[in-house]
């Protein structure tokens, strides 16, 4: 999408733009905190149905700080979400199997090593909050931030160039 720092955004093509950004697939830093413990952590994700999808060891302790606190923050260049993580179980025992087939498609490196049937699991993250840094096609700096809350988006110019 080519984006002019003059021109509006709905909520729906704000939410376009970061999903075409994210593309299929990214490594994203993911971000997680209980009782002010905070860790960060590489995870391979999927997008799809408008969230983003991982798959971790219900054992790891990302995963146990996870079901204590599941406010959390993912972010790959310039893309940074923040949303609830949740727990949609063992990832052979999703019933169309959509998030396995994705993830042998474009992360069969990931999917090869780190598959265990019994202790893998999805975690769907839903986006409460969005912040897009980029640059326009005029060549200004930008934010968009989206609110998935209230499906509000504004866009603000980030540096003032004088022509």
């Amino acid at each position: 999408m080519n984006f002019s720092i003059h021109k509006n955004l709905t909520f729906e093509q704000a939410v376009d733009l970061m999903f075409e950004k994210l593309e299929n697939w990214k490594i994203m830093a993911l971000a997680s905190s209980v009782n002010d413990y905070v860790m960060v952590r590489n995870v391979s994700c999927l997008f799809y149905d408008r969230k983003v999808y991982f798959k971790t060891d219900k054992n790891f302790r990302k995963t146990q700080q996870l079901f204590r606190n599941p406010n959390v923050a993912l972010c790959w260049s310039g893309v940074q979400i923040e949303g609830v993580a949740e727990n949609k179980g063992l990832v052979v025992e999703e019933e169309d199997r959509r998030f396995e087939k994705l993830y042998k498609k474009y992360l069969w490196g990931s999917y090869n090593k780190y598959s265990h049937e019994d202790s893998e699991i999805i975690i769907e993250v839903t986006p409460k909050f969005v912040e897009i840094w980029d640059t326009s096609e005029d060549n200004y700096a930008y934010q968009i931030f989206i609110n998935f809350e209230t499906q509000s988006v504004e866009v603000k110019q980030y540096d003032n160039k004088n022509e």
